[in-house]
């Protein structure tokens, strides 16, 4: 599956009830309400780099190769080890407190956070 591109989010759903559920504190839940996050994926076979681009400039870049242990990031900015795996065509990261899946449907892409049944969706539209 290609992901590689550039992607502006478009809408998500569940949001503030994700966020809480894994502890993110109120004022990234806050800054991170509806924000304009724009998505880059470099893709070159099974290596990929994830970067988001966030309003004011902050980003968070996530290196990894499929199959293979990788240093990472959450979205509160928490350091851990995961190993991302492609299943089905989704990549699929299990980071401390939430399973992440990401896929490209429709031309768009589709990421879902699951955290104890909780489950958050945000779609990005491609822009380049």
């Amino acid at each position: 599956m290609a992901f590689a591109g550039k992607y502006e989010f478009e809408g998500d759903e569940n949001y503030d009830a994700f966020v809480m559920k894994i502890g993110l504190p109120s004022d990234k839940i806050e800054m991170g309400r509806n924000c304009k996050i724009v998505t880059e994926v470099v893709q070159n076979g099974n290596d990929f780099t994830w970067t988001q681009h966030f309003p004011g400039g902050r980003t968070t870049t996530n290196t990894f190769t499929i199959g293979k242990e990788a240093d990472m990031e959450t979205m509160g900015g928490k350091k851990f080890k995961a190993t991302v795996k492609m299943e089905d065509g989704k990549i699929v990261a299990e980071f401390p407190n939430y399973r992440h899946t990401a896929e490209i449907c429709g031309g768009k892409l589709v990421e879902i956070s699951t955290s104890s049944g909780v489950v958050y969706k945000r779609t990005s539209k491609k822009i380049a």
